[in-house]
């Protein structure tokens, strides 16, 4: 039995969530192109723009920050395991 059976059969043949919302956007992304993207996130930042004040920015960016120098502490860490597979490699020619 294939997957899409087995959550059939899970959900008393009805789709999941999951499921419905990466088919749509699948058949969205078929459908448009950059161009469609471009105009959709223009428009949504305008809202968003409209219904928020500076302070929401700011303290939107503040979180922003904090995550950026978290996840470029792990980016540093992932960027040592290449180092060393790396060093592996030249030790091995």
């Amino acid at each position: 039995m294939s997957n899409s059976n087995n959550n059939s059969n899970n959900n008393n043949g009805k789709m999941s969530y999951e499921e419905a919302g990466r088919k749509g956007g699948e058949q969205t992304a078929k459908n448009h192109d950059k161009e469609f993207y471009q105009e959709i996130g223009e428009k949504g930042g305008e809202a968003t723009s409209d219904n928020h004040d500076k302070k929401f920015y700011q303290e939107i960016g503040a979180k922003g920050g904090s995550q950026s120098s978290n996840s470029s502490n792990s980016n540093s860490g992932n960027s040592n395991s290449s180092n060393s597979s790396n060093n592996s490699n030249s030790n091995n020619n």
